[in-house]
């Protein structure tokens, strides 16, 4: 019998939940670093009890830590993220220039093919690389000397590169988001990168077509079909069906085209999801119901899942990286709020039911499908 071990970062450390292959009774471990904001947690596709975690304190700055154990123990690895190219500044809000600054790891993406490889994307905007489990990291350099790099800005979380997608079919070719400045892609591991934004609208930039400036809220990707890439925007829901070389909007017919978390079903990649939030000022679900939307188009025709979620004063938020699916069938999925909650559908968003309830606010969750 498989099962699944569901990975929680929250406010105020880590969590993991256990099942079986029914994901009806589950267990709780934790907290893990108790007290530490666990910006996120997740596990080697290679080898399931290889798991990374990036823990940050406004006192202690930021530790990554590791453990080959499936989270039993963990043992702190290299930390030492030097900006290795490319010195200079970025603009701010205001316009101003502002120094390249390492504050936190926002992501891990460890490779599905080599178990001691492993991604980080940082504040202010970098992506990193370690081929040794993470015990030394080196900066892909070419990211930030990209032309544009001096005109990011930070979105109002911070100038983070949150989302790494690595495809399985060209193995030199990366996607990355950053808040705020857009979409970028490498076909060549990381020398070069291009901005992947055509087709994007954002009406609070100066130029609302501009090449960068766009805050990508999180990007998704289906391994069997890497060229077709789905994006949760500040506003909008987009989709390019050439890996990111145009793109257009499949908003449809949501309450809301603003939100966090996009994701896509295990095995059927025209089905998609998303959480609508209000607006950018009320980050709360519309008219106070927790409805998590699917698409089974790619897009543009939409329907409310709410069987097992609140529908009256819920307003709780869902960040960019708490929502996550597994490969059993039926396929499973998985996201945690802002108050706490952490919900489970069995079967493919159909019914929820919650798996732990008053946990610090929930930033990350994460999910492996155990042999």
């Amino acid at each position: 019998m498989s099962g699944v071990r569901v990975l929680v970062g929250t406010r105020k450390g880590a969590f993991i939940l256990t099942a079986d292959d029914q994901r009806q009774q589950w267990e709780v471990s934790g907290p893990h670093f108790g007290g530490w904001e666990i910006y996120h947690i997740k596990g080697s596709p290679v080898d399931p009890n290889r798991l990374y975690a990036s823990q940050s304190s406004g006192w202690f700055g930021q530790v990554i830590h590791r453990s080959d154990d499936g989270g039993q123990s963990w043992a702190p690895v290299g930390n030492k993220f030097v900006y290795e190219g490319v010195p200079g500044t970025h603009q701010w809000y205001d316009g101003t220039p502002h120094p390249w600054e390492f504050k936190r790891v926002w992501h891990l993406e460890p490779s599905p093919t080599d178990v001691d490889t492993v991604y980080a994307g940082v504040e202010d905007a970098a992506l990193f690389r370690s081929t040794d489990g993470g015990h030394t990291w080196h900066e892909l350099a070419g990211l930030r000397g990209h032309g544009s790099g001096p005109d990011w800005q930070p979105g109002a979380g911070g100038m983070c590169l949150h989302t790494i997608l690595l495809d399985p079919h060209h193995p030199d070719r990366i996607f990355v988001a950053i808040s705020a400045a857009g979409a970028f892609r490498t076909d060549d591991a990381g020398r070069t990168w291009q901005p992947i934004n055509r087709g994007l609208q954002s009406d609070y930039i100066p130029d609302p077509d501009a090449e960068v400036g766009h805050c990508v809220h999180r990007l998704a990707m289906h391994p069997a079909r890497p060229d077709v890439l789905f994006m949760q925007k500040h506003w909008d829901v987009m989709r390019s069906d050439n890996a990111g070389a145009v793109w257009h909007e499949v908003s449809g017919n949501l309450p809301s085209d603003f939100g966090f978390v996009i994701d896509v079903h295990a095995h059927e990649p025209d089905t998609i999801y998303v959480i609508p939030i209000k607006s950018d000022s009320e980050h709360y679900p519309p008219e106070g119901k927790l409805r998590v939307y699917r698409s089974r188009t790619g897009g543009n025709e939409w329907e409310a899942l709410t069987n097992g979620l609140p529908q009256q004063d819920c307003y709780v938020n869902v960040l960019r990286d708490a929502m996550a699916v597994d490969t059993l069938n039926p396929c499973g999925l998985y996201f945690g709020t802002t108050g706490g909650q952490v919900y489970a559908s069995a079967d493919a968003g159909d019914n929820w039911m919650p798996i732990v309830r008053d946990l610090p606010a929930v930033l990350s969750v994460e999910v492996q499908t155990l042999p």
